[in-house]
């Protein structure tokens, strides 16, 4: 038990006292506030709708996170 606290102590300190990003990579990153706005999502009308008692409206999802995965048959 005493070498595992030997190895995690230090290695917790270690990484608290870190800093999370340097100056020049954070300028490297494209800023999310780079981005254009596009306005609001579109409604979603599709006419079928799988694994869903009823259709889902963008005013249900609000605050929530969802991913759509779209595909066709064929």
């Amino acid at each position: 038990m005493k070498h595992w606290l030997i190895f995690f102590v230090p290695l917790t300190l270690l990484a608290c006292s870190a800093p999370l990003m340097d100056d020049e990579l954070a300028e490297a990153l494209p800023s999310v506030a780079a981005l254009p706005d596009l306005g609001e999502a579109p409604e979603l009308t599709n006419e079928i709708w799988l694994n869903t008692e009823t259709p889902l409206r963008l005013v249900d999802l609000r605050g929530k996170v969802v991913l759509i995965d779209m595909w066709t048959f064929g």
